[in-house]
């Protein structure tokens, strides 16, 4: 009995101790405040960002495959189409209308966004976030689905030739310091200024032509 007893106090002494040793490495570290400075944004995204579909679609001829009508056939291109996953750079939405598949040069786009995107949050003082796909590769069958749905969808979009991408601009995901540190959430107006810095400078660089879209909460992005 004496020894179930003090087995007993003893478990009760290790949990009361591990909580003191939690609440101690809770209070060793404060929470990670944003700083946010040199956020200028754009003058005007509808201004800064209006490619048309002509112009990008132009782009997704030259640069991205023929349209395939299944899903089944994005399987059988080979080394033409790289398949997009969650990674260190971006976080890929759940895609409804769409599958995650890019030409090589297409994808090295979207990591090279989403690199850039986190180095100017860093350099400017505010927490990591990621940027969020919310649309890539669109077959015949997905684009007729969508148009059933939604009537002002175009009928010739460059989503078919694995060229093109949506990244929300009112959505991030954001990140966990590595370090176990808690942080304060950015501000969602302050990531899109930074994602539209980093749009502007790639699209001055002739790498991308980008389309501001305000109903669909995204940017849409062709390789140039």
């Amino acid at each position: 009995m004496r020894i179930k007893k003090y087995l007993k106090l003893l478990l009760i002494f290790l949990v009361v101790l591990l909580g003191i040793l939690y609440l101690r490495s809770n209070k060793e570290k404060p929470m990670k405040m944003n700083n946010p400075h040199n956020v200028k944004g754009v003058v005007s995204y509808k201004r800064s960002f209006n490619d048309l579909n002509e112009e990008q679609l132009a782009a997704a001829k030259r640069w991205g495959i023929r349209p395939i009508e299944s899903r089944e056939d994005a399987k059988h291109l080979g080394k033409k189409l790289v398949e997009i996953k969650t990674c260190e750079a971006y976080k890929v939405d759940s895609l409804t209308h769409s599958i995650p598949y890019l030409v090589p040069r297409a994808a090295k786009l979207l990591k090279e966004i989403g690199e850039n995107f986190q180095d100017s949050l860093s350099h400017k003082g505010i927490n990591p976030n990621q940027i969020i796909v919310t649309s890539v590769l669109r077959t015949q069958g997905d684009q007729k689905r969508l148009r059933r749905g939604n009537r002002n969808a175009t009928e010739n979009s460059a989503h078919a030739y694995a060229t093109t991408f949506d990244i929300s601009h009112k959505r991030f995901q954001k990140l966990e310091d590595p370090k176990g540190y808690p942080t304060e959430d950015a501000n969602p107006v302050h990531l899109k200024m930074v994602l539209s810095e980093v749009l502007r400078d790639l699209k001055k660089a002739k790498k991308c032509l980008v389309k501001y879209e305000l109903k669909q909460g995204c940017f849409h992005i062709t390789v140039q």
